[in-house]
Order: C-alpha cells, then sequence, then structure tokens
C-alpha cells in the first residue's frame, strides 16, 4: 500500500488548478465530512445534503480557478461555497412552495364574492376612511389588500412600474394611518 499524500495549503491549491485528480481526491477525503455537515444544517435531508455535497465538489472542480488566495484559504472558500449552494437549494424549495400556494390564493380570489368584501370593510368602519383616500391610493389598496394581488400582479393590472406600486402601497398606507389617527381622535 502505497503512503498517503499529503498536500501543504499552496501545494494543494496549485494541484486543483492544473486538475490533479489525486490532489482532487485529496480534497474530497480530508473535506467532505466538514462540507457535508455545513450543507446539513442549512438542508437536514440527507438525501438532499448527499446531493448537494457532489454538487459543491463539481463546482469546486469546475471553478478552482477562481479561487483566490489572497482573499482567504481554500477551506474558507469551500465553506462559503457549500453554505451559499444549501441557501439557494432551500430558497428554491421555498419558492417553489410559494408560487403553489400564490396559485391557490389566486383561485380563491377569483372566485370571491364582491359583496362579501364591501360588508368586511364596512364592519370595520374602513369605508368612510378608504373613501377618504387619493383614487390611485384606493385602486392600490383594494388590489393588494382587498382582491389579494402581490405587487407584482398589480403592477400589470395598473400598468404601472413595481417600483412605483410599491411607493404608493407605502404612502397609501402612511395616509390610511393617518386618516385612521384623525377618526379615532375625532
Amino acid at each position: 500500500m502505497a503512503p498517503k499524500q499529503t498536500y501543504t495549503h499552496n501545494e494543494l491549491v496549485d494541484q486543483l488548478q492544473k486538475k490533479d485528480q489525486g490532489a482532487f481526491s485529496y480534497l474530497y477525503d480530508n473535506y467532505s465530512k466538514a462540507l457535508f455537515g455545513v450543507v446539513f444544517a442549512v438542508v437536514p435531508n440527507q438525501e438532499d445534503a448527499e446531493d448537494l455535497l457532489q454538487i459543491v465538489f463539481v463546482k469546486i472542480w469546475k471553478n478552482i480557478s477562481m479561487y483566490d488566495s489572497s482573499k482567504g484559504r481554500l477551506y474558507t472558500w469551500m465553506l462559503n461555497l457549500a453554505r451559499n449552494l444549501a441557501i439557494d437549494h432551500t430558497r428554491g424549495k421555498q419558492q417553489k412552495m410559494k408560487s403553489k400556494i400564490q396559485s391557490v390564493s389566486d383561485s380563491v380570489y377569483a372566485l370571491k364574492d364582491h359583496t362579501s368584501e364591501n360588508t368586511a370593510s364596512d364592519f370595520l368602519g374602513l369605508s368612510n376612511i378608504l373613501n377618504e383616500l387619493k383614487k390611485d391610493h384606493k385602486e392600490i389598496i383594494d388590489l393588494i389588500y382587498f382582491k389579494g394581488f402581490t405587487h407584482e400582479q398589480a403592477s400589470k393590472e395598473l400598468n404601472m412600474p413595481l417600483g412605483t406600486v410599491k411607493t404608493k402601497v407605502r404612502q397609501a398606507i402612511n395616509s390610511l394611518k393617518e386618516l385612521t389617527k384623525k377618526e379615532i381622535f375625532n
């Protein structure tokens, strides 16, 4: 049995950048458990974490030329790569779930009776306050809070840039706060 090859930090980086498979095997043998721990901490599913670990090592192999030793040690670079990949994976799953929930919500709002939303706002005493809002603010509040539109959907519905919609929502909410204060203290 041949003695195990060892590398200094600089030798390992140099050999990895030369695409030396022996250096890559050494890297995997010595760092896979630590990287798996980082991935598993973010993605606590054994199978998903193992798949992500494999992707991490493929990214290391393909992107080792991007490693800059002046910015930190190889180990730190690999940990950040693993952590970021795990976080991206988690966000991707959350986004898929969120879009599924949103499509169900859209169906519910499509079936909702308009009289019920008017009754609900009347019951809360909001009708009078909402009627005092500027027309564009009232329209945005109606779309987002009573009809359940997302900002993006409201942007398309109103043919208005997304940033403008967000600004108008913020302005409308601030106006509602002021109008509500007036209503309470009068």
